[in-house]
């Protein structure tokens, strides 16, 4: 007999992450360029003398760090292999029937069609508005009965938009409560706006609001897989049960337990991205190019057809950039000087196309 696999898997996108290019600058996948700090990387040393051992199920004392930094019951806490599987296996906890559907933003994160899909659950996108922002009426609008998830991802990637308070609340409000709202806040600790709540104020009387972090961006552990939610006990320990087995190691449970004690001296470096942000912000909105406003580790250029072009042109400067053809180009905010590597490629194509 003939191996039967799901027809339905060849229709689901694959994931495409940022390409490497030995001997150019990457900036095609919002990582920190520099390594965590020593300590970091010592505690990782210590914990792979012990990789013949399985790691800890439960995460059970990054849960319990977690828990005191944000002063949150352990319960209200689940950490998962990254904030990607994390939002997969949110999706698996509310869908179940062909019909579930799961609203979200587009463009957004890439893996949210994917993840849906996946879940043998249908995608309901619903296209940005004119300023490249959730458009949080529509995404009401597109509620049904069979609405069973809606994510919202604040900063937005690839676009930089992060959501305000009162319109956030707003639509937290209209959301019917057997609808799980899933606040992806990846980029959190770049956001300077003080009118971006941080989510996880939100979530007292909100039982159907989950929040979702990562270690990747500001704590510079995206090698490493180490995510985590928070929200209503109930709904955590629904995602408990479909955690897969083992699946934050070891070395990212030591790694994201070190990363804690240093969360000034890593705060201190996204802050100087917030600045180099900017800087990088004005200087291409000054050459001519339309800049989406960004509260994240990235600016987002809307070029249209003109996408493709440019990221080979990068390319062709040494910089890898990520296109998202016919939509616009991301663009990671590095240190100074890959910033200005980047910049002198920008500039030599606005003059190449003048």
């Amino acid at each position: 007999m003939d191996l039967t696999i799901r027809a339905d898997l060849d229709a689901i996108p694959a994931y495409a992450a940022g390409r490497t290019v030995p001997g150019s600058l990457k900036l095609a996948s919002n990582e920190i360029s520099l390594p965590p700090p020593p300590a970091v990387l010592a505690a990782i040393a210590e914990a792979a003398v012990s990789g013949n051992r399985y790691p800890d199920p439960g995460v059970t004392r990054l849960t319990a760090r977690l828990a005191e930094r944000h002063g949150i019951a352990a319960e209200r806490i689940a950490v998962g292999c990254g904030s990607v599987l994390l939002c997969q296996q949110l999706t698996q906890i509310m869908c179940g029937d062909p019909g579930d559907e799961v609203v979200y933003a587009w463009r957004s994160f890439e893996a949210y069609p994917i993840v849906v899909r996946i879940s043998n659950a249908r995608t309901v996108p619903v296209p940005l508005d004119e300023e490249y922002r959730h458009d949080l009426k529509a995404m009401a609008a597109a509620i049904t009965p069979r609405t069973r998830l809606v994510f919202l991802c604040s900063p937005n990637n690839p676009t930089g938009q992060a959501i305000r308070r009162d319109e956030l609340c707003a639509f937290l409000d209209e959301v019917p409560p057997g609808v799980l709202v899933v606040l992806d806040e990846a980029y959190r600790e770049f956001v300077t706006d003080p009118d971006v709540p941080d989510g996880l104020t939100l979530l007292e009387g909100r039982p159907n609001l989950v929040v979702t972090r990562t270690f990747s961006k500001a704590y510079r552990l995206a090698g490493l897989r180490v995510g985590y939610a928070v929200g209503a006990p109930p709904v955590i320990a629904a995602l408990r049960k479909v955690y897969p087995a083992f699946s934050v190691n070891s070395l990212a449970q030591a790694a994201a337990l070190a990363a804690l004690d240093y969360v000034p001296e890593l705060l201190a470096t996204c802050a100087e991205v917030t600045q180099e942000r900017v800087r990088v912000r004005d200087e291409l909105l000054a050459m001519g190019f339309a800049v989406s406003e960004t509260q994240a580790n990235f600016v987002w250029l809307p070029l249209g057809e003109l996408t493709t072009r440019f990221a080979e042109h990068c390319e062709r400067e040494k910089v890898i950039v990520r296109p998202f053809t016919g939509d616009g180009v991301r663009v990671t905010v590095a240190s100074a000087d890959e910033n200005e590597i980047f910049l002198a490629a920008a500039r030599k194509f606005q003059s190449l196309s003048s």
